[in-house]
This record gives structure tokens, sequence and C-alpha cells, in this order.
């Protein structure tokens, strides 16, 4: 059923079922979380990334607010939510605008409530060196990819820590710990990010705050098709040379399944990690060299 809260287009879901997963494994799986009725609120969760994190915490009982720009993704990811047994709101919203901020977060409010779990997940700029780019695009991906993480978190941080319980998780990229050729422009913004969510963590960790950086390797999403993709053109190579020979690179010798991701991200979430923070949390298949 759709509604609209706020002029926002936003649907709400509700089921009985609540375990899509299989479930031959449901009775292996059960570690409680601590997350029923804690109310998660997950940018870019249309994507590959974040349709599967916001599909975990659902899961484990969460109720799910979905932000992403494409309304196609949302339709998608509203058909996915569909047989879990949480609320959940799905928003178009460009991170990009500041202005919009205090509006969603303030139709979740009323939709779900107040957002105990902030899952930051922002689009990646177009791959490219560090020199030479245009100052605008510098300035539109700091906007879209740190400043609305940044500003999003302040308009939730307050109640948080007010109510002595809250998570704060970024997802950034593997180019943070080893820079990666050719995405000059996503190592520096999200390497930005890195510095910011340390600092927060020890400003908050009193009020039964944390606050964590993921950072996914290879991970098969449409993300990483687009990038072999771009690299084969480049240099003049198949999407599908350039996904083994990055295959090959990898010790655990595939590219992550989403799930996976979404997996480590609901345990920072969770309340069983409640003593970490501060912290970067490699999900990548050994694939980052350095220690």
């Amino acid at each position: 059923m759709m509604l609209s809260i706020y002029g926002i287009r936003v649907f709400h879901l509700r089921s009985e079922s609540c375990w899509p997963r299989s479930c031959d494994i449901e009775e292996e799986l059960n570690v409680d979380l601590g997350l029923s009725g804690k109310v998660a609120l997950v940018l870019g969760g249309g994507g590959g990334l974040g349709s599967a994190i916001a599909t975990t915490l659902a899961t484990e009982g969460a109720k799910i607010a979905v932000a992403d720009v494409s309304e196609a993704a949302l339709e998608q990811v509203n058909e996915q939510l569909a047989g879990i047994g949480t609320g959940c709101l799905v928003l178009k919203w460009d991170l990009s605008n500041l202005n919009d901020i205090d509006s969603r977060v303030a139709a979740i409010e009323a939709g779900l409530g107040p957002v105990d779990v902030l899952i930051n997940i922002t689009g990646g700029p177009p791959p490219s060196p560090a020199a030479g780019q245009p100052q605008q695009l510098w300035s539109a991906q700091f906007h879209s990819m740190v400043l609305s993480v940044i500003a999003i978190t302040d308009r939730v941080l307050p109640g948080m820590r007010e109510r002595g319980w809250g998570r704060v998780i970024t997802s950034t990229s593997s180019g943070v710990v080893t820079p990666i050729p050719n995405l000059g422009v996503s190592n520096a913004l999200r390497s930005s990010l890195l510095g910011w969510s340390k600092t927060l963590a020890r400003e908050v960790a009193r009020d039964g705050v944390t606050a964590n950086i993921v950072v996914p390797g290879r991970i098969g999403t449409d993300r990483i098709s687009f990038l072999d993709q771009a690299k084969g053109q480049r240099e003049g190579r198949s999407p599908e040379d350039v996904a083994k020979e990055s295959t090959s690179s990898i010790p655990a010798g595939r590219y992550g399944d989403p799930a996976e991701y979404a997996d480590a991200v609901a345990f920072l979430a969770s309340t069983r990690a409640s003593y970490i923070t501060g912290a970067v949390l490699r999900v990548d298949g050994g694939l980052i060299p350095s220690v």
C-alpha cells in the first residue's frame, strides 16, 4: 500500500512472513542481534549493497526506511522487502539536496519512529584520475558523497544520544586503504569519511552510540560490473577478461556476495557489537594486501 507523508512518495509494507532465506539453515542462525523493533535508515538502499543490507536488517526484525534517488530501484527493493514482516518506508531522495534532509527524516519518524541505525551508502563518482578534474565535479560529489552523510548523521544523532543507543555505519571503498587507480575522486572523498567517522566515534561513545566504517572489496554488484566494463573499454578488453583478472587477485578466488557484506554490517548494527566503535572493517575476501 502506498502512503503519502509530507508529500513524499512512500510505500508501507507489512507481512507475516519474515524469513526470505533458505529455511533449512534457520535453526543454525539463532543468535539474537537485538534489532527487533529498531528503526534503520539505509541510504543508497536501492543499490546492490544497500538493498542487501535492508533485507538482512529486516529479517532481524528491524523497521526499514530505504532512501534512493532512483524510483525504479525503489520499486525493486519494495518488492524485495514485501515478504518480510516489518514496517518499511521507501523514499525517493536525492542526497545532494541538503534542504530535503529534515523533511525526509521527519517522514521516517512519523511513519516508523526515530532512527536507531543509520547506514550511510552513497553512489560512486565516475572513474577519473585525481589530477585535472573540474572543480564543479569535486564540489558536486563532495555534496552527495560526504556532506550529505555528515548532515544526515547530524540530524539523527541527537535522538540516538538522548536515548542512549545508536549505530552509525558508513560504507566506503577499498580505495580508502589502498587507493584504486583511475578512481581519484572516489579515493579522496571516501577517505575524508574515515577521519570524520573516527572522530565522531570518540565523541559519542559514552552516549551508547557507535560509529564504524565498512570497506567493501570486490562485491558482485552493478557498480562493480560498471567499473569492470569501464576498465575494459579503456584497455580494449572484455569485461569478462577484466573480471577474471580481478578475481585472480582475490585470495578467496571470487567476488563477494552482497548478502555476505550485509551480514557484516548487521553485526555492527547489533547490540552484540556495542564495544566496537571507531573501527574499519574490511569485507574483501583478503583482497587488500596491507596490514
